[in-house]
């Protein structure tokens, strides 16, 4: 059965470690018009890191002339207030999440993310990012950077689906993220695979093929975040939502939370017993979200999931 990521952090480190939500000020290659404009469409304007720490700034951006922006012991220091406010945890992952974070400079990027594991109470060093913007200067730095500390890479997969990756506008096909995820293996890195469920037009089958896909990877995945689609305020998504409403077509379904959770489930059934799961729900920021709210209610979201993966996860 798969493990839980609890369960994999205490066995690692002997103690709960938690990730603290940093900026590393990147861009994406698929809002700066390199592939496209406007992001993933499921894509808040913040890149999916509306909780980091770091300072606020305008989309699309070059920071690299901003290095008050990179002060980031600053970013470290505020993450582990809010996170000292429920625990008393000692030690974290650098968790860089927002937009694409091996996109851009890589030199500064290798300066920033060294400051970032060189501290004594940093355990690992976890990047999200898109499977091609892992070029071979990148590959060299992730290297380097494992050397010192674990390296996890997050890659942003969604679907297997090609009808729905035009759709969603994810700006690469699957052979990229295969390559990719070679790539990565042989460098030795952990990967960490992110899906959505719920994505307009698929059915519960086409999720669990996304996860047959996964579960079939050789060698075989590290860990997987799951997560339902949110709509956000400000995503492009949002708007082509709205506009379905309005018209009646009933082209999104918003899975209600018994259909979600039975889907996860199912997922979780498929994983091989090694597959880390870091992540079962999504937590959407309650100013933007939209739907489903009842993924505002986490515990008992949590509560649910734990009922009907029980005896699935250990």
């Amino acid at each position: 059965m798969p493990v839980k990521l609890s369960t994999y952090l205490k066995n690692t480190y002997g103690e709960k470690i938690y990730r603290l939500s940093l900026s590393s000020g990147c861009s994406c290659p698929n809002r700066d018009g390199r592939i496209g404009y406007g992001g993933c469409s499921f894509c808040s304007e913040g890149g999916s890191g509306e909780f980091a720490q770091g300072p606020g700034f305008i989309r699309d951006q070059d920071h690299s002339s901003s290095p008050e922006f990179f002060d980031i012991d600053a970013q470290i220091e505020r993450a582990k207030e809010l996170i000292h406010q429920k625990t008393d945890a000692r030690h974290f992952i650098a968790y860089f999440q927002s937009y694409t974070n091996t996109y851009g400079d890589v030199n500064r990027l290798k300066e920033l993310y060294k400051r970032a594991i060189s501290r004594e109470d940093i355990v690992a060093l976890s990047l999200g990012t898109r499977p091609d913007c892992l070029g071979p200067e990148v590959m060299d730095m992730l290297k380097e950077l494992s050397a010192i500390k674990p390296v996890w890479i997050e890659l942003g997969l969604q679907t297997i689906h090609e009808k729905t990756v035009a759709r969603i506008r994810r700006g690469y096909e699957l052979s990229v993220f295969e390559d990719a995820y070679r790539r990565l293996k042989e460098a030795g890195i952990t990967v960490i695979v992110h899906v959505i469920f719920g994505l307009p037009g698929e059915s519960k089958e086409d999720m669990l093929d996304t996860i047959r896909f996964l579960a079939g990877l050789e060698p075989i995945l590290d860990g997987i975040k799951i997560q339902n689609l949110q709509i956000l305020k400000g995503a492009d998504m949002y708007g082509e939502y709205m506009d379905s409403i309005e018209r009646g077509d009933g082209e999104f379904h918003i899975m209600s939370m018994e259909e979600y959770t039975d889907v996860v489930a199912q997922a979780i059934a498929l994983l091989p017993k090694e597959t880390v799961v870091h992540r079962m729900t999504g937590d959407g920021p309650r100013k933007l979200l939209v739907e489903p709210l009842w993924s505002l209610d986490k515990k008992r979201v949590l509560n649910m999931l734990t009922a009907k993966t029980k005896g699935l996860l250990t």
